[in-house]
């Protein structure tokens, strides 16, 4: 099997996903996924011909996030228009998926230069009515909702901190950790090297800097939030009054969910694009570029779509076994701290060392653009092996229907 290399990386600052608000909110999806796509071009002098694909992640391919947002982002960027486009959607895990295709294709022999990667503009799908996706609670979905009734991921976070037994007091430790990591990374320019600032149409930058941390976040603070997902369970979800309660409870009879997830708790909500260039060997030699890390292993796991965040334990077990590694042998992980829950269960269940995950802070500081989120926690993780010295590391995710990619990568 062919290797697979990572050659370079880069993202756009992540600006508050919110119309009238965020300074990203304004751009079309295409003008801000085209910066990172130019970005990578000119650091690397790519001729954009020789682009085999540009794998494109986005989880609400909608209105202005539809019509193949991979393809068009490409033109946007000034790309030849040899360099074909495809987007994906695996919801919160799209970003990991998109690289885990680039490689295996590389891998097979099939391509040689691939461009991974993803955008989620969350302030339009917030704000558009026309960008809201059906839910999968929705009553016209009558017979997969009968088969497997899913609910709302906040509910979800809920639900598996009672059954696990975590306290409120435990995510909002983990919460308060992941902004003094964020803001300590920040100040210390650890993302600098892969931020690219973004500009309007008139070439006024709009954003250089993280717009969403909130160093200021005190546990007194976090303390007297209220809780964001209850009073959305116990909403009615369809005329007949079938509440989110009644359909988690369809699944687990008799849950009296601890209600304990807050906006301090949870991922905010933000607009973002990341893009990874990958190679093969040949490509790699052709254009005298210098890989940096090389794709190791990848996996995908389902789990229950009730519960819907608990895959990432078992896909991290499932990518490891592939790779002949253990827990010992991965330096870093990355766990997107889609709601606290979801990194606190994983290094209780795998008995993860604190300070080896999520060591620059994680979505609840600095945000989750659905689509992006995966490449931009591989490019992360890749600085910070590197700044470290160190040599592997483990990136996987929660996603939407129960389900988590997984990605090995390893410092060449």
């Amino acid at each position: 099997m062919a290797e697979a290399y990572i050659v370079d990386h880069c993202r756009t600052p992540r600006g508050i996903g919110k119309v009238g608000k965020g300074a990203l909110a304004e751009l079309h999806p295409q003008n801000l996924g085209a910066h990172v796509l130019r970005a990578l071009r000119d650091r690397n002098d790519i001729r954009t011909e020789t682009v085999d694909d540009v794998i494109w992640g986005c989880s609400n391919q909608q209105a202005r996030q539809g019509n193949d947002l991979g393809r068009m982002t490409a033109l946007t960027a000034g790309y030849d228009v040899r360099a074909s486009g495809v987007t994906l959607d695996r919801f919160c895990g799209s970003g990991i998926t998109t690289v885990n295709f680039g490689a295996a294709t590389i891998m097979a022999g099939m391509e040689d230069t691939v461009i991974s990667g993803g955008c989620e503009m969350m302030s339009y799908n917030y704000s558009a009515p026309e960008a809201r996706r059906t839910k999968l609670l929705d009553g016209d979905n009558t017979d997969l909702r009968n088969l497997h009734p899913q609910i709302s991921q906040g509910i979800c976070a809920d639900a598996i901190a009672t059954i696990e037994g975590i306290s409120r007091d435990a995510t909002e430790e983990l919460a308060i950790e992941s902004q003094r990591r964020a803001d300590h990374a920040i100040r210390n320019g650890y993302f600098a090297g892969s931020l690219v600032p973004v500009s309007d149409a008139g070439g006024n930058v709009v954003l250089d800097r993280e717009e969403y941390p909130r160093p200021q976040t005190t546990r007194e603070g976090l303390a007297g939030l209220k809780p964001s997902f209850e009073a959305v369970a116990r909403h009615p979800v369809d005329e007949d009054g079938t509440t989110q309660l009644d359909l988690i409870h369809r699944a687990m009879p008799g849950l009296e969910i601890d209600f304990i997830h807050h906006a301090g708790t949870s991922s905010g909500v933000v607009d973002g694009a990341a893009a990874i260039l990958m190679a093969s060997e040949r490509a790699v030699k052709a254009n005298g570029w210098t890989p940096r890390a090389r794709i190791v292993a990848m996996a995908n796991v389902g789990d229950s779509p009730e519960l819907m965040l608990n895959a990432p334990v078992p896909a991290a077990k499932k990518v490891l076994e592939k790779a002949g590694l253990t827990l010992d042998d991965i330096d870093l992980f990355e766990v997107n701290e889609a709601f606290a829950v979801v990194p606190e269960k994983f290094i209780r269940d795998l008995n993860i060392d604190r300070d080896k995950i999520n060591v620059n802070g994680g979505a609840i500081a600095l945000g989750h653009p659905i689509g992006a989120t995966g490449a931009i926690l591989i490019g992360t993780l890749l600085d910070e092996l590197e700044r470290r010295n160190l040599r592997r590391g483990l990136v996987t995710m929660c996603a939407a229907g129960g389900m988590a990619p997984a990605i090995i990568i390893e410092r060449v």
